[in-house]
């Protein structure tokens, strides 16, 4: 399972660092420490929280979200498999964002919830990087 330092994880979020660590401190979002002492984020523990965080509107400590290039890095919060079609979600700081593509491309892309990936929309059509 991927993690994330509160630098990665306030990028994802669109919020600063100093943010993001006070959600730790007070704890809405659950950390641990690695072997070198840094807190870290589970990834699927990042995702849960950027949906409810998504849901429950930006305050003014927020800074607004944008996007360059039509590129939305964020992170992976749900993943729909079926026999040939997939459907894949992102939540992109405020951005909720859904793709749907082919399950073999999931499977090389290697998608799991909480891993960090980019919603790039050109037209009508989403597509996924893996970061």
């Amino acid at each position: 399972m991927q993690s994330y330092t509160i630098g990665q994880a306030a990028r994802l979020l669109g919020v600063s660092p100093d943010t993001a660590r006070r959600w730790a401190d007070a704890g809405r979002v659950a950390t641990h420490r690695d072997e070198s002492g840094k807190r870290l984020i589970d990834g699927k523990d990042l995702a849960a929280f950027s949906v409810e965080l998504a849901k429950g509107g930006s305050t003014e400590e927020e800074a607004p979200y944008t996007s360059v290039r039509n590129a939305f890095p964020g992170i992976v919060t749900a993943i729909k498999l079926g026999d040939v079609a997939a459907q894949v979600e992102i939540q992109a700081g405020p951005h909720r964002l859904v793709s749907l593509l082919t399950r073999e491309a999931v499977e090389e892309l290697g998608l799991e919830v909480g891993m960090e990936a980019t919603a790039r929309v050109k037209s009508t059509n989403v597509h996924i990087d893996r970061v």
